[in-house]
């Protein structure tokens, strides 16, 4: 891909593409070029075969603060279809995130304020550094999270969400942990070797089995299990059992040796 202004790209080991925003002295808030790089490199990523899993940070001392300020004081002076274009992109961004064929690890440091919660909530999985700390604060400045509000939802439940839209109040990441914000926190000093053990491990399992979870995941609901969902899960397992990926799967295991997509 070409080089990116307010992002850097780097491959890590064997299929791992760490994608950082890198603005820095804005706590990596993001404008409109962030959005629509963002877009462009996970729609990249997500078709890249030689790509296995995605991590997504933040250079410097915080994750993302979210939307920047002066990007928000001109959409607050613009027409309401200006707005609708631009929250529009900002949605296609963030369901490029949920939406990637490969798994994606969200590295939080430091603050993750509004729209950086929704990046965070948009990946698979979240590892947060100790000294981490998050706020859905839109309310704050008289608007609200509509855009991150479903993966916040997915994230935590709907009364944790919306505690945490309408207060707009700070919590720690051991408390993000408590009601599922984030998965794993460790200290800051060993928050890439988390990042990368949770890469190793997403790398062990099949590539085309983790896209079918994704896929299969996106379409199930909380709630009673009806015959529309019981007939997609059959029809779901019936097809990928019989695929390559599964035989060799079942045949490295038996074989006791390393599956041909994690021999590293």
């Amino acid at each position: 891909m070409g080089a990116f202004e307010t992002l850097t790209l780097e491959r890590r080991g064997a299929g791992v593409s760490w994608v950082t925003m890198s603005r820095p002295a804005l706590f990596n808030a993001f404008d409109e070029l962030m959005i629509s790089e963002l877009g462009a490199v996970f729609d990249s990523l997500s078709q890249d075969p030689g790509v296995r899993v995605v991590v997504l940070g933040g250079l410097g001392k915080n994750f993302s603060a979210g939307a920047d300020l002066q990007w928000m004081q001109r959409a607050s002076a613009a027409t309401q279809q200006w707005n609708l274009e631009d929250a529009r992109r900002f949605a296609a961004m963030l369901a490029r995130i949920d939406r990637c064929a490969k798994p994606t690890i969200a590295r939080v440091q430091g603050a993750a304020l509004g729209g950086g919660v929704g990046l965070a909530c948009a990946c698979d999985i979240a590892i947060a550094a100790d000294s981490a700390f998050f706020s859905v604060s839109e309310a704050k400045f008289g608007i609200l999270p509509a855009v991150i509000a479903p993966y916040l939802v997915n994230a935590v439940g709907k009364r944790q969400a919306r505690r945490l839209a309408l207060s707009a109040t700070r919590i720690t990441a051991t408390q993000a942990l408590d009601i599922g914000l984030v998965h794993q926190v460790v200290g800051a000093d060993a928050l890439d070797a988390a990042v990368d053990a949770s890469a190793l491990e997403l790398l062990a399992a099949g590539p085309l089995a983790q896209g079918e979870i994704k896929r299969l995941f996106a379409q199930l609901a909380v709630g009673p299990v009806g015959d529309e969902v019981i007939e997609l899960t059959a029809q779901t397992i019936s097809r990928v059992r019989g695929g390559a990926e599964a035989r060799e799967g079942f045949a490295a295991f038996l074989g006791k040796r390393p599956a041909h997509w994690n021999e590293r």
